[in-house]
């Protein structure tokens, strides 16, 4: 299992091959289940995509995206950016060659996980994403739960989309998800990656301070049994894994908010998110309810009603 700080950073750009700017496999991380990749595409550039023994969920990042499984297509109307809106999405089963062609330029994400069998090829509006606020006051964030709860029904993959206001701190109190059980039972076992985009706070009117590199934190850390250790800046298009350990905060510079998309996927039976608090920061949550959330999000909420492109 890969824990030197040189396998779990992956400066944006590192893991490119061929058409992907990103590609993360589970050979490549060492690990057995999770995988995420993302590519740019050009109106009407086609990329042919085999899924193999893993299902996918088509995430856009900033574009738009025909998704084509035999004589099926489904479009996704997709979005500007991952700070401007939700999006509509598409579930991709094992065993299956898949045909991308830009309809709008930009980025696009895969979200995967090994999986031991095939679940239909299908599309979910951006209207059935479920946007909800987590935390409080300066530890509030949104989630996106496109891929988690109600979102698309998968195999083993879960995945979601966190949205964090500058200055705030999120994926906190830490947590961990490594082990069946953990300290209370409710515990289950995954493998995740965080993928980071960043938006300046900056006001339009300062130009050169919207320019400013932005910057975030990522920390994770272990046991005496199982030890790991990792405290990085991130930037954009960087990413993190966490093979296993206490992981938070993820901390949003006060110049720039922060995304990141968690992808997830473990051995159990149970596909769920089960974690278990670090027992010396746990007490934070019974602070939250009295608490007001923050007054700058949402950053967005889910159309009420959309309409599905699938042809």
């Amino acid at each position: 299992m890969v824990e030197d700080k040189d396998g779990l950073y992956l400066p944006a750009g590192s893991t490119a091959e061929g058409d992907w700017d990103l590609v993360i496999t589970p050979e490549s991380a060492g690990w057995g289940y999770s995988s995420l990749r993302v590519i740019t595409l050009r109106p009407g550039q086609r990329v042919e995509f085999a899924t193999g023994q893993s299902e996918w969920i088509v995430l856009p990042l900033t574009a738009g995206v025909d998704v084509t499984l035999g004589e099926q297509t489904v479009g996704l109307a997709g979005r500007d950016g991952v700070f401007a809106a939700v999006t509509d999405t598409a579930y991709l089963p094992i065993d299956s060659t898949v045909t991308l062609t830009g309809t709008r330029a930009g980025e696009i994400a895969l979200c995967g996980a090994r999986a031991d069998r095939a679940l239909p090829f299908r599309y979910q509006p951006a209207s059935g994403v479920d946007v909800t606020l987590r935390g409080s006051g300066s530890h509030t964030r949104q989630v996106n739960n496109f891929g988690m709860g109600a979102g698309l029904e998968c195999v083993n993959l879960l995945a979601t989309e966190v949205l964090t206001p500058a200055s705030n701190w999120s994926s906190y109190p830490p947590h961990k998800h490594d082990e069946a059980g953990g300290i209370d039972g409710s515990e289950t076992e995954l493998e995740e990656i965080y993928y980071f985009r960043f938006a300046s706070a900056a006001p339009d009117s300062a130009m050169s301070a919207r320019r400013a590199k932005p910057i975030g934190y990522q920390r994770i850390y272990g046991s005496a049994d199982r030890p790991i250790e990792l405290l990085e800046e991130v930037t954009e298009r960087d990413t993190v894994l966490v093979p296993h350990g206490w992981h938070g905060p993820s901390i949003a510079a006060p110049s720039h908010h922060m995304y990141y998309l968690n992808v997830m996927a473990g051995p159990g039976a149970e596909r769920a998110w089960g974690i278990s608090d670090d027992p010396n920061h746990g007490w934070v949550r019974a602070t939250w309810a009295d608490r007001p959330t923050d007054p700058r999000l949402p950053f967005y909420t889910a159309p009420e009603q959309e309409a599905g492109d699938t042809r």
